[in-house]
């Protein structure tokens, strides 16, 4: 992946549910120090409604800055100061690049908005893979269950078919073990001799 764009995705926080970029990152992005990108936004404050520029709160900005130099991407001296901290979404930077109107914000901007087109497209193809993997998971959980069921029922057939066996059995050692009955000799039928009385 281009240096420059993993660079630029490392500077993409996600605040109040948005992706938004820092003053002071832009700033350095663009060249310029960054109470004149202030200056400029404070002029032309009509081109960035609440959708295109955040307003953060002391608490939130310094939780992105201890976020930030625990990750190494804001440098450990960096200080807030007293003024209020601006965050831009992807339209607020848009329109950052129309009121500095200089090249270096006119490349930087083509480049922050691929940065946040690959972020965008990272996004979705992980969730469709989330997606997908959770449907694998579901399909293999209910052949899981199917081969559970399938095993108790050849479990069943099996004891079934194994009491019908003992059955057997049993039906053959009683007709083995069986004595036969003394029986009376039968009378000779025919004539008889006087030998035979």
């Amino acid at each position: 992946m281009n240096p420059q764009l993993t660079a630029i995705q490392n500077k993409i926080y996600e605040i109040r549910g948005q992706r938004v970029m820092l003053d002071f990152d832009l700033a350095a992005l663009y060249q310029v120090e960054t109470r004149t990108l202030k200056q400029a936004v404070r002029r032309n404050i009509e081109h960035f409604p609440e959708d295109f520029m955040l307003r953060l709160t002391s608490d939130e900005a310094n939780y992105l800055i201890v976020t930030g130099r625990s990750q190494n991407v804001i440098s450990p001296d960096y200080n807030i100061g007293s003024t209020e901290m601006f965050a831009f979404t992807e339209e607020g930077v848009a329109m950052l690049s129309g009121i500095l109107r200089s090249k270096v914000a006119v490349d930087i901007n083509i480049a922050i908005m691929r940065a946040f087109v690959a972020m965008r497209n990272y996004i979705m193809t992980t969730t469709t893979m989330t997606a997908e993997l959770a449907e694998i998971r579901a399909k293999l959980a209910l052949l899981e269950r199917n081969d559970e069921d399938n095993t108790e029922a050849v479990n069943d057939l099996s004891e079934d078919m194994r009491k019908e066996l003992d059955n057997i059995y049993e039906a053959i050692a009683a007709l083995s073990v069986k004595v036969p009955q003394a029986r009376k000799p039968r009378r000779a039928i025919g004539y008889k001799t006087g030998e035979e009385e």
